[in-house]
C-alpha cells in the first residue's frame, strides 16, 4: 500500500499561511484521487479538499474555500495544500488521503479515502 507523509503543519498567528505537503511512496500515486481532511478535539473528521489525479479539478469545503487551495505535482508525488488568512477554527490536526478507486468524484466522506498519513498539526492562535 502507499505510504503517506505529511509535513509543513505548525504554530501561526490569526491571518497567517501554512503550506502542508504530504508525499507518497509507491507507483500508484497519479491514478489515485487525493484529498485533505481535518480533525480537531471532540469532532469527526472533517473533509477540507480534494484534487484529481491530472490537478485539473479541485473542490472545497465550504468553510475554507477562497483561503485555502489544494494543488498535486505527479512527478513529486506530492500533494499540496496552500493555507491563507488563517483563523483560529482552523486548528486541527490534518490528514492527506488516497481515494478508494471506485468511489465517486462527488463523495467527500472519509469512509470513501482507503490510505491515509499520519496527520500534522496546524495550530492558528496569537
Amino acid at each position: 500500500q502507499v505510504q503517506l507523509v505529511e509535513s509543513g503543519g505548525g504554530l501561526v498567528q490569526p491571518g497567517g499561511s501554512l503550506r502542508l505537503s504530504c508525499t507518497a511512496s509507491g507507483r500508484t500515486f497519479s491514478t489515485t484521487v487525493m484529498g485533505w481532511f481535518r480533525q480537531a478535539p471532540g469532532t469527526e473528521r472533517e473533509f477540507v479538499a480534494t484534487i484529481n489525479r491530472s490537478g485539473s479539478n479541485t473542490y472545497y469545503s465550504g468553510s475554507v474555500k477562497g483561503r485555502f487551495t489544494i494543488s498535486r505535482d505527479n512527478a513529486k508525488s506530492t500533494v499540496y495544500l496552500q493555507m491563507n488568512s488563517l483563523k483560529p477554527e482552523d486548528t486541527a490536526v490534518y490528514y492527506c488521503a488516497g481515494k478508494r478507486p471506485n468511489s465517486l468524484w462527488s463523495n467527500h466522506e472519509a469512509t470513501s479515502y482507503d490510505n491515509w498519513g499520519q496527520g500534522t498539526q496546524v495550530t492558528v492562535s496569537s
